[in-house]
């Protein structure tokens, strides 16, 4: 069988990486290389590259997809909290306003003060409260899964 002689040039990197294969598989450099070309000059080559963009595309999809509707489960839990609170509140006579917002600028400093900390040790209230809740067998995403799906089966 004939073979044609090339003279390529390729990044260092690849050099170095290239030996370390051939040294380690016991095979030579040009095998390697012709493997390699052969496999990207195959025609279902596309294919599979085709399907493993697809692949990664679809995890990706479906992160997205947890992300947004974990979003949507703290922006539904804000509001119906920031409605509860402003139902039960009761106001504030005028002569207590000064003192009011004392207490509120001092309440504010706690509130991040405490989130700067729990985001420091990067646990979260909420799985926390959820892990508390909940049978130990029970994952908490499972958990958020059941309740979403719940809560699409109410909307639909």
């Amino acid at each position: 069988m004939s073979r044609y002689r090339l003279n390529l040039f390729i990044q260092p990197e690849h050099a170095r990486r290239l030996d370390e294969l051939a040294a380690k598989k016991g095979v030579s450099k040009s095998s390697i290389v012709a493997a390699a070309l052969a496999s990207w000059l195959s025609p279902d080559a596309g294919d599979r590259r085709e399907a493993a963009m697809a692949k990664r595309l679809d995890r990706l999809s479906r992160q997205f997809e947890r992300l947004e509707r974990d979003q949507s489960i703290q922006i539904e839990t804000l509001a119906l909290f920031i409605r509860y609170y402003l139902t039960v509140s009761t106001s504030v006579p005028e002569a207590h306003q000064d003192a009011a917002r004392a207490q509120g600028r001092a309440r504010f400093e706690q509130f991040i003060e405490q989130l700067g900390r729990r985001l420091l040790r990067g646990r979260s209230l909420v799985r926390d409260v959820i892990e508390e809740m909940q049978p130990p067998d029970q994952a908490i995403g499972e958990r958020l899964d059941e309740v979403a799906a719940q809560a699409g089966e109410r909307d639909a």
